[in-house]
């Protein structure tokens, strides 16, 4: 599971956004494709054992794009 990093709020935001972006660039794909995992596991825990979006039953819908 991942860490929970609190920062103290003298610190600028950017130094924090660089840090977390050096943090994330420094993971290989599969790295990040299992914190996704991880993340969604949380999130249906966190949920009461329940996904945030179920699907409705339509199958895949595939739109073509409107030209404005």
């Amino acid at each position: 599971m991942g860490r929970l990093k609190i920062y103290d709020i003298d610190i600028p935001r950017e130094s924090i956004l660089a840090e977390r972006e050096v943090l994330y660039l420094s993971k290989s794909a599969e790295q990040k494709f299992y914190a996704l995992l991880r993340l969604n596991r949380i999130s249906v825990q966190l949920n009461g054992g329940n996904p945030l979006k179920e699907p409705q039953g339509k199958g895949i819908l595939i739109r073509k794009a409107k030209n404005s």
